[in-house]
């Protein structure tokens, strides 16, 4: 439908519409900076979604049962700022408009979670949204199993463009929505032909349709300028039975001399080009300037939220007391009550009878007695259940035959998985945490990124954790992989060095509401190092002294996970030789770095040689070898410097110098 039509037939829905396009010009002109094409092309469609579709209420943007809108075409920003301002969002007054992409202002170039309320996930890195999107949809499927639909009963509408769908993960998640036949999952994908290299045929020659259809999607399809069309096309997919694309067909910046070009994908920031464009819109108000008309009527469309909200609260409220209390701790994020004395038993009964196991079996061991009393996890595995020991025997699979089961069979999908986790804490209601091999976090890392950009609780289970894992070899082996995790920021890397310290660190990762966690499991067997039960979680502080020298201090053994038996081997023979010998167990870096300096120049003192053990690249450790009072003259490590190689692991433990014989060697090298 062009401009001339739309205008003269449906003239209430063109004023709505061009309100948002507008307010995309001038935002991106005020800011010389960001892209307008994308709202220009999809403002019809997001009119009639808000308008007749979309449950949501501006004054109480996290009620839990609203429906999820996702801007996966994130770069296209203006959009859902437009939408949030003209609905009624407090936070998204015109100010936030008018300093688009400037300091300080909630209005990010990319919509950013935890910026401005109606921001439901942050969107730019393309394929993110739409794969977040399914992790939405899951989390609602399995609370609407729980509390039933009065309580929990919702749809999750994403707005995806071709970037979305050309990035790999994009396929990865339609696969599992697909799979999992996620009926309350809407994809409105933006058909407009074009990416900033110029039309998608240069690059592309996909059927996008055939490609959802095939992966167990309906598919539909509707001019995305005529809101006849795209109402119906949302009407047909909402009675869908599977997961639904709308192929929305549409001009990049409409209206506008770039219309159907790259160049109108990104900013339009040409004062004549502006012009011309409110001209063809009919649009003859100042910058920033939206009618007292245009205004209501888009008011109008948020405050209706507003007694769909509060029938939702009645309904909540005829929950029985305990089923109530249980929901709102869930919306909370607060941990289990029972969450403590569970890991305390689990601690207790480590500590009277000690016995050697890989922590990746004493994460099972953990999670054999918290998922029973924390309902909220839903735990999975990326096709390596039995490897990273994630399912418990309570947890039930979920499938479409049973919404209530907790355990999801992702498939070889690390990076949908790790979206999908992320979109399941968004959406809150679950504390999801899965598995993979710790080498594969390289395919999870952009979603392990946003877990911790977005502050959300996501834990990522890597088991097989060293070359440790012995015989599959350098292609499985990590090395740089603790580095990579430990650079990133807000994120808490475990590497615990038996079933207590694994007890301690689920502990810590399932009562954050802020901080996702990677728990680095070893796939060998491990001597247990705390045999002495204390109801204090040592962990929380990130390090601490596992065992103190019995002499005069020479030497300082710090280690993690699997190494901290190693250390505590060459201190008995370091003692023996009469050089006393404290070793530092140090499960997680960034919690130790959080402790006051009183505290860390406790456990590290000056004076001492230091030498840190562990499986995995030096990057990272110089801080606690060479800084904290240390100097270079008296710090080494054992560790790798390389990649590793195909053999059992004794022998490459040896082979590689990560011994007690070799830590002992390098300490009197340093006296």
């Amino acid at each position: 439908m062009d401009i001339a039509s739309l205008r003269a037939q449906h003239p209430d829905h063109w004023k709505k519409a061009c309100a948002i396009r507008v307010l995309t010009l001038d935002a991106v002109a005020a800011a010389n900076s960001g892209h307008s094409g994308m709202p220009m092309g999809m403002a019809d469609v997001a009119t009639v979604l808000f308008e007749k579709h979309l449950s949501f209420d501006p004054t109480a943007p996290k009620w839990p049962n609203r429906d999820r809108f996702i801007l996966s075409a994130g770069h296209g920003s203006m959009l859902i700022y437009s939408l949030l301002h003209l609905t009624g969002y407090a936070q998204a007054s015109l100010d936030q408009l008018k300093n688009f992409r400037q300091w300080g202002a909630r209005t990010a170039g990319h919509p950013e979670y935890g910026h401005l309320d109606g921001v439901e996930t942050t969107t730019g890195p393309l394929g993110q949204g739409i794969s977040n999107a399914v992790g939405f949809a899951m989390a609602e499927e399995s609370l609407r199993a729980r509390y039933g639909a009065k309580v929990m009963d919702h749809y999750t509408y994403v707005i995806a463009g071709d970037g979305c769908l050309m990035e790999g993960v994009s396929q990865e998640a339609i696969g599992i929505a697909g799979k999992h036949q996620l009926s309350r999952l809407i994809v409105l994908w933006d058909d407009n032909g074009i990416t900033i290299d110029g039309k998608v045929e240069l690059s592309d020659v996909t059927d996008q349709k055939a490609r959802f259809a095939a992966s167990g999607w309906d598919v539909f399809e509707c001019d995305g300028h005529d809101p006849v069309a795209i109402d119906e096309a949302i009407t047909a997919a909402k009675k869908s039975p599977r997961p639904a694309m709308i192929a929305c067909k549409t001009h990049i910046a409409l209206g506008s001399s770039a219309q159907d070009t790259s160049k109108g994908h990104g900013a339009l920031t040409d004062k004549q080009l502006i012009a011309d464009t409110r001209a063809a819109y009919g649009w003859d108000h100042g910058p920033f300037e939206i009618p007292a008309d245009v205004k209501a009527a888009w008011e109008a469309i948020g405050a209706r939220g507003q007694a769909t909200r509060r029938e939702w609260e009645s309904r909540l409220a005829t929950l029985p007391a305990g089923k109530q209390a249980e929901f709102n701790r869930l919306f909370t994020g607060e941990a289990s009550p029972k969450l403590g004395a569970a890991i305390r038993s689990v601690k207790k009964a480590a500590a009277e009878a000690p016995k050697k196991m890989a922590t990746r079996s004493a994460s099972e061991v953990v999670l054999a007695a918290v998922n029973p009393v924390a309902p909220e996890t839903i735990g999975g595995s990326a096709d390596l259940t039995g490897s990273n020991n994630t399912k418990t025997a309570d947890l039930g699979v979920f499938d479409p035959l049973n919404r209530k089961g907790r355990y999801v069979y992702w498939g070889i999908r690390e990076h949908g998985m790790a979206a999908a986790m992320n979109g399941m804490a968004l959406h809150g209601g679950v504390r999801p945490y899965s598995g993979t091999f710790m080498c594969f976090t390289d395919y999870a890392r952009p979603s392990m990124r946003l877990s911790a950009l977005m502050q959300v609780p996501v834990v990522y289970v890597m088991t097989h954790d060293s070359i440790g894992l012995g015989e599959d070899g350098p292609t499985h082996q990590p090395v740089e992989h603790l580095a990579i995790s430990r650079a990133t920021p807000n994120t808490w890397v475990f590497r615990p060095a038996d079933l207590v310290e694994v007890a301690e660190a689920w502990e810590l990762a399932l009562s954050t509401q802020t901080t996702p966690s990677v728990l680095a499991l070893s796939r060998q067997n491990v001597t247990p190092v705390r045999t002495k039960h204390t109801n204090q979680n040592l962990s929380a502080k990130g390090a601490y002294v596992l065992a103190e020298a019995t002499g005069k201090r020479q030497v300082i053994l710090i280690a993690t996970g699997s190494e901290v038996e190693i250390a505590m081997q060459a201190r008995e023979m370091l003692e023996a030789e009469g050089i006393g010998t404290r070793v530092v167990s140090m499960p997680c870096m960034e919690l130790f770095a959080a402790q006051d300096e009183a505290y860390r120049k406790k456990v590290l003192p000056a004076g001492p040689a230091r030498i840190a053990i562990e499986a995995g690249v030096r990057q990272g450790w110089d801080r606690w070898l060479l800084g904290e009072r240390g100097r270079e003259a008296k710090a080494d490590f054992v560790g790798m410097a390389s990649f590793g190689a195909s053999a059992p692991a004794d022998r490459l433990y040896k082979e590689f110098g990560i011994t007690a014989e070799a830590t002992v060697a390098k300490a009197k090298a340093l006296l």
